[in-house]
């Protein structure tokens, strides 16, 4: 009891309070160092607590990864470039077209230093740690989505709280049925990079 206590409220301080408190007015120097510390527990967390190694796992049924992750990124291409062209085509393809050198290192740096420690916290944390708690498989996907959200909520844009919850529950689903930090990366990086070619990484934080 004292342990899963102990657990809800390391799940609160991780997943509510400190995205919520990133929303507000202060130095983004204390907000770096509070993102630095958090990320370095989450980190010992996983190695020392969780006893969780960073090697890819055997077994991956990387054809039917593929297949999905291709058939979902088609669904997305086409919502997402009528969505563009809709409300704002002078953005299409922007950056792609006008600026490729910095378009490379931006997917670059992100696929590298965001995906992977989001997925780290999001995914394997949040699941390895605190799925536990919640009864449910179900509940446990929809929370998941919901707090991967909520980290979004410095953007103070409903379009982006909309696209990570979609986003964070796919995301849910592949690591769930997976088990694999790598396998839900490579998909994260791949979704996060199309919005940002088609033409939507303003909203998202992406230097443009």
């Amino acid at each position: 009891m004292k342990s899963n206590t102990y657990k809800l409220i390391e799940f609160f301080i991780i997943f509510i309070l400190i995205p919520i408190s990133f929303a507000l007015e202060y130095s983004p120097f204390i907000k770096l160092g509070i993102g630095f510390i958090g990320f370095l527990y989450v980190i010992y967390l996983l190695l020392k607590v969780e006893r969780k190694k960073f090697k890819v796992a055997q077994g991956l049924n990387w054809k039917k990864f593929w297949r999905e992750t291709v058939i979902k990124l088609a669904i997305i291409a086409v919502l997402t470039t009528l969505f563009v062209w809709f409300t704002d085509n002078a953005r299409l393809f922007e950056v792609l077209l006008n600026k490729p050198l910095l378009w490379l290192t931006i997917l670059f740096v992100y696929s590298v230093f965001s995906v992977y420690p989001q997925e780290l916290i999001y995914r394997t944390l949040f699941f390895e740690r605190y799925a536990v708690l919640f009864q449910s498989n179900s509940f446990a996907i929809v929370l998941n989505a919901v707090v991967f959200s909520l980290a979004h909520i410095m953007f103070k844009s409903t379009l982006v709280l909309v696209l990570t919850f979609l986003g964070g529950l796919l995301f849910a689903l592949t690591y769930t049925k997976t088990k694999s930090t790598l396998l839900v990366s490579i998909e994260h990086a791949i979704y996060g990079s199309w919005l940002f070619t088609v033409g939507m990484g303003t909203m998202l934080g992406f230097p443009s």
